[in-house]
């Protein structure tokens, strides 16, 4: 299983977590975000994959942001269209966040099937971090051709939870 981590900016924290057995980390590129890095961290173990997180970025600061971080993947996390996750695709891995709520209709999720991975996290006024979990169960219902990651509120207290979710596109 896929162990991802979001929302590193202390350089001390990321590279003590780095010594953990995670598999990606997320640098949080969205400004109004209290995650929000606006300097540069240390680089890390090519063994750790990174993702920038991205709300409605242009595809220019996308670019500079995977330069600058050597990211492995865009995490983008707001209401980005097909077309224009399909350009970002075209110069980087994509992680496509879909934030879940009771009017979430999941027949979207085929329209960006192209997307290396999904990732599933609550619908709240705000682009995530609000540590609110969603119904998980209900993703074993959906049909999902691209492997998901879990989002949203997650600690250790929610294993047998997490262990409920059978779906075979499941990977973090």
């Amino acid at each position: 299983m896929i162990i991802k981590v979001c929302g590193l900016k202390d350089a001390e924290n990321l590279l003590e977590l780095c010594k953990l057995n995670i598999s990606m980390v997320g640098y949080n590129f969205y400004a109004p975000s209290p995650r929000y890095v606006d300097h540069l961290l240390p680089d890390i173990t090519d063994k750790i994959k990174k993702a920038g997180v991205f709300v409605n970025a242009s595809l220019d600061e996308i670019k500079e942001k995977k330069e600058l971080y050597n990211l492995d993947y865009a995490q983008l996390h707001g209401d980005e269209s097909v077309a224009f996750v399909k350009e970002v695709k075209f110069f980087v891995p994509v992680i496509k966040v879909f934030r879940i709520n009771d009017q979430f209709d999941s027949a979207i999720l085929q329209l960006y099937n192209f997307c290396d991975y999904f990732l599933f996290d609550t619908a709240t006024d705000k682009f995530g971090g609000s540590g609110q979990k969603f119904e998980w169960k209900i993703l074993n219902e959906w049909e999902i051709n691209t492997p998901f990651l879990l989002s949203g509120g997650i600690g250790p207290g929610d294993v047998d939870g997490i262990l409920k979710i059978v779906h075979p596109q499941f990977k973090a």
